[in-house]
């Protein structure tokens, strides 16, 4: 899995759901990582399939690095609802309750969207058939998908998630011999 590069919304610290690109930094930084990985023998070089959210900042993020990805709606991001697009600090002056809420509650979703239970759910069916499926996929998708896929995989509660952190263009291994998932750490 690889989470896409920088949008203003990241750097701004705003929820998604703008369908914002990268920024000039991020898709700086995604070439400089494609020119890096640029010998084929990277940890992108081998693969059967390449999906990526819906999202503009996924689709260019793959592009970048040479990949032909295909859409892939359980990857999207967070529906965010009513928060889209606001800051934490701009949530925490309107709704603080609902902000501590949202934050302390992986079932909660005060903002009309999706909680972090469900994208769980959605991102663990769509894992849980990869895993059935077999075969060497790359996943472009947002920090938050990554981070649930991981506690999913690793059959944490979903609450964990927020102990997992995922930076732009982190690349996160997952593999299976078709028993169980297995997180895998190393150079990239």
């Amino acid at each position: 899995m690889v989470a896409h590069g920088h949008t203003a919304a990241l750097r701004r610290a705003r929820f998604g759901g703008t369908d914002d690109g990268l920024d000039e930094g991020g898709l700086r930084a995604v070439l400089a990582q494609a020119h890096a990985g640029s010998d084929r023998h990277g940890p992108l070089s081998v693969h059967d399939t390449c999906l990526s959210s819906p999202a503009a900042a996924a689709r260019q993020t793959a592009d970048a690095l040479g990949l032909l990805p295909t859409s892939e709606a359980a990857l999207a991001d967070c529906d965010y609802g009513d928060w889209s697009g606001l800051s934490l600090e701009e949530i925490a002056g309107t709704h603080p309750q609902a902000l501590h809420d949202w934050l302390s509650d992986a079932d909660s979703a005060p903002h009309g969207g999706e909680s972090v239970t469900a994208v769980r759910d959605r991102v663990g069916s769509w894992l849980d058939e990869q895993h059935r499926a077999g075969g060497r996929v790359i996943a472009v998708t947002h920090a938050l998908v990554i981070r649930v896929a991981v506690v999913h995989a690793l059959g944490l509660p979903t609450a964990t998630y927020r102990q997992v952190d995922v930076e732009p263009l982190a690349i996160v291994r997952l593999t299976s011999q078709g028993t169980r998932w297995h997180l895998r750490l190393g150079a990239a």
